[in-house]
């Protein structure tokens, strides 16, 4: 059985057709055993690689491939990455589903453009950092809120190579999601030093990461 409808296929297939531009590699790891929704995700990467030849799909075992997980810093399942002509750091940790569907898709477009429509502003501050910056966006399926923080953070990583940004299902990593106290999403973390909830503008944001560029350990 199909995830997507065909009305979805459809929309997306002409979405695609005149949006994407260069070819998107669109990287899964996945492993067989503990993992309530990777069969899920090998399902919706092969669908998205047929509605478009520009989506090519990558799947590894985190078991198997575990050097290539370990090169990349995936230490959890499922995991997304979106790679275009460079390897931005975009990912997804959990099935980006219900409202985090559309960020996947527009990431995707993102990446192929190798660009973002964050402000010139944005942009420039962002060209200035030399130092690394983790995000990480705790979301749920049924947050509509999620995923403008979540477009935010991986823009700023399409901009930034020293920029990671991993969008995380709390209720598929409950021990994670306990480790930084998430009650509400979204919530985000910044390299482990600052942290906030709810949707926030983009000057907003980027100050955050200032801030958190600032923090002494």
């Amino acid at each position: 059985m199909s995830l997507l409808e065909e009305k979805d296929r459809e929309f997306l297939r002409e979405k695609f057709e005149k949006e994407l531009e260069d070819e998107v590699k669109l990287i899964l790891f996945t492993k067989r055993d503990n993992c309530e929704y990777c069969e899920i995700a090998v399902q919706l990467v092969d669908e998205l690689s047929l509605i478009s030849s520009k989506i090519k799909v990558s799947k590894y075992d985190y078991n198997k491939d575990r050097h290539l997980a370990e090169s990349w810093n995936i230490d959890k399942v499922p995991a997304f990455l979106l790679f275009g002509k460079r390897e931005y750091n975009v990912r997804f940790f959990g099935l980006p589903a219900g409202y985090e569907f559309t960020t996947l898709i527009e990431d995707i477009i993102d990446v192929s453009k190798g660009m973002t429509r964050l402000t010139p502003k944005t942009k420039g501050v962002l060209k200035t950092i030399s130092s690394p910056v983790h995000i990480q966006v705790f979301v749920t399926p049924t947050c509509p809120y999620c995923p403008r923080v979540v477009r935010l953070a991986h823009q700023f990583a399409i901009e930034n190579l020293n920029i990671v940004s991993d969008m995380i299902e709390a209720m598929e990593f409950p021990d994670l999601a306990n480790k930084y106290n998430v009650l509400a999403v979204p919530k985000t973390v910044i390299n482990d030093k600052v942290f906030f909830e709810g949707a926030i503008p983009e000057p907003v944001f980027l100050q955050n990461i200032l801030k958190a560029l600032e923090e002494k350990d």
